[in-house]
């Protein structure tokens, strides 16, 4: 879940979610719901765990853009949250069905064996 510099979100049109998740690496998360996100029975505990709890989640929901939070710790806090939010939703029957998604989609790739038949 590294943050790149080269990969700032600045001049992207595109919400922080959908930024964060095409990024190169990240092809394991998928898209969390925003409205789990502003459940705050969802974020119960991740208040200690992550700097600038409010500021990330600002950042994460769009409240605020990117172009206002040009500090990197920002930046990288809010990818680590939105790593711990992630981690909760895909136990979910909603987090779970999005991931069968991804995987019946084959974005994760498929077997190289033969004998599977290129299955996911």
């Amino acid at each position: 879940m590294a943050y790149n510099e080269d990969s700032s979100a600045s001049g992207h049109d595109e919400p922080w979610i959908q930024w964060f998740c095409g990024l190169k690496g990240h092809e394991m998360f998928c898209e969390v719901e925003r409205a789990y996100i502003e459940d705050g029975f969802n974020l119960y505990g991740l208040r200690a765990c992550v700097s600038n709890f409010s500021d990330c989640l600002d950042l994460i929901l769009d409240r605020i853009g990117p172009d206002d939070s040009d500090d990197s710790h920002l930046t990288k806090s809010a990818c680590t949250l939105y790593g711990l939010i992630h981690a909760r939703y895909i136990v979910t029957a909603h987090g779970l069905d999005s991931m069968y998604n991804k995987y019946a989609a084959k974005e994760f790739g498929t077997c190289p064996l033969i004998q599977c038949s290129g299955q996911p």
